[in-house]
């Protein structure tokens, strides 16, 4: 996995947008400009997982043109997603396609076709140092032999507003953020995987746009039914009656069918160890908080779903090899003594 950063500070002034420029222009093909090239800011995170390459960039406002000549120069077939965080962008295509987003939204462009982009900053005036606001988002390229979805389908997605604030959308935004999040900890061997699990949500989240679920291969489904499950019950932690059954039942499946498509994607863990794994770690995090420090230790367990004081500490002392009065006084550097 090649991780590239940039940071325009790193750089000489005169440099900045040209060095940026060049980094976009690799995978997306663009003759970029902008009106602030003399003060141009930018960071630029690259994650190349297999053939799929996932980056998450803020800049200055820019304009980005993908013109005839440059599609005719580029043999790739390769979709572009454009999820904004930041910022407005308005894209029009060669078809006549035209949209325009801000922050939640998400665009979608194709390498074959001609378009362009106008990036600029939210309307509510310069940021808090004086400086011209920044463009952010996060960005996904995409080979078209990934998609298990036809061509003339997904096009019809070219040009359309898309929004990523709940279902499948909001699936994949979650993910693509928290890849940069993690980025510091992932290892090559990471990439070929988290590249597959990339194509799965996009995959599902055109297959919702279009109406057409029912195209997915199966593994691309029960990879975001999995994700949907663990989210559901992140959501519900703190619900002590939270159990393998209540997830089944919320996501219209059979207790068994749960517990095997969420062994085979979790190394075996089943589906109510992972519940357990889920309340301790934030029981955990809690009780390392200085600004808790006067909840009383069952009530953290109880805070998390673990009401019964006795269950609490079995399982905590299990999991971390100390009791959770005794962690919390490791954890806040507290003596025995101290109250």
């Amino acid at each position: 996995m090649i991780d590239t950063v940039f940071r325009s500070e790193d750089a000489p002034a005169s440099e900045r947008f040209e060095r940026w420029r060049e980094l976009i222009d690799r995978s997306r093909a663009n003759e970029a400009t902008s009106v602030h090239v003399d003060d141009f800011r930018a960071e630029l995170r690259v994650l190349e997982l297999g053939p799929v390459t996932v980056w998450r960039s803020s800049f200055s406002p820019a304009h980005f043109r993908r013109s005839a000549r440059r599609v005719r120069q580029s043999d790739t077939e390769v979709y572009h997603l454009s999820l904004l965080t930041e910022g407005e962008l308005t894209q029009s295509h060669e078809r006549g396609g035209s949209a325009a987003i801000g922050a939640g939204g998400l665009l979608v462009d194709a390498s074959w076709q001609a378009c362009e982009a106008l990036a600029s900053a939210s309307p509510s005036g310069p940021a808090a140092d004086g400086e011209p606001g920044v463009v952010a988002g996060v960005g996904v390229d995409l080979p078209k032999s990934l998609l298990p979805l036809p061509q003339g389908q997904v096009d019809r997605l070219l040009g359309r507003e898309l929004s990523v604030r709940d279902g499948t959308g909001a699936l994949l935004a979650d993910f693509l953020c928290g890849l940069h999040r993690h980025a510091g900890t992932l290892r090559p061997a990471d990439a070929p995987r988290l590249g597959t699990v990339t194509a799965d949500l996009v995959s599902a989240f055109f297959a919702h746009a279009l109406e057409a679920e029912g195209a997915l291969p199966p593994e691309s489904r029960h990879e975001v039914l999995v994700r949907r499950i663990r989210t559901f019950i992140r959501q519900n932690l703190p619900d002590p009656e939270l159990t393998p059954g209540v997830v089944a039942a919320a996501h219209h499946i059979s207790v068994s069918h749960l517990h095997r498509v969420f062994t085979r994607r979790s190394r075996g863990e089943t589906v109510a160890a992972w519940i357990r794994s889920q309340r301790l770690e934030k029981a955990r995090d809690d009780l390392a908080n200085p600004s808790l420090r006067a909840l009383p230790v069952h009530a953290v367990g109880a805070r998390w779903g673990l009401p019964r004081p006795s269950d609490f500490t079995r399982a905590f002392r299990t999991a971390y090899g100390l009791a959770p009065s005794e962690y919390r006084r490791q954890a806040l550097g507290e003596h025995a003594g101290d109250s």
